[in-house]
């Protein structure tokens, strides 16, 4: 009687390796369509509510805002710094309303110089996070207006 053959055992070969080429991710136009035209009314409306605000202080006592530094280095009184800032301030909802690639990424810039004069005056924190998140949003619409502007 013939005792069976041991098998050699088998070698698992590696599968082929194979390189994928990393893939683009693109937004739904639609969905991308109505994110812009969201950042782009909120951009024209709010900036030219605070701005035309600063003449008449109805939602903010906004001369509270102002680090007394910055009038100090300015040599102008925090009213008339006001006034410079509405005018400002409708400026550039005026340019998102126009140009919202070159205007959103105006306003993220005024923001950040929002958040810095903050940063001298203590007790606003808050703020400051606020309006750092409401400049991503600016940066967003700036990104996005490329892809939509006319």
């Amino acid at each position: 009687m013939a005792l069976p053959q041991r098998a050699e055992p088998r070698v698992a070969e590696a599968p082929p390796v194979v390189v994928a080429t990393p893939a683009t991710i693109t937004v739904a136009p639609a969905a991308g369509l109505r994110a812009y035209q969201i950042l782009r009314a909120a951009f024209v409306a709010l900036p030219l509510i605070a701005g035309v605000d600063k003449f008449f202080n109805l939602v903010a006592p906004w001369g509270d805002y102002l680090a007394p530094d910055v009038s100090d280095l300015l040599g102008v009184s925090p009213r008339s710094i006001m006034h410079a800032v509405g005018v400002l301030e409708i400026l550039a909802a005026l340019m998102v309303a126009f140009r919202p690639g070159a205007g959103g990424w105006l306003v993220a810039v005024w923001l950040w110089a929002i958040a810095v004069n903050l940063l001298i005056l203590p007790g606003h924190y808050d703020v400051v996070l606020r309006d750092l998140a409401l400049s991503l949003g600016a940066v967003a619409l700036a990104r996005l207006a490329p892809d939509f502007e006319r």
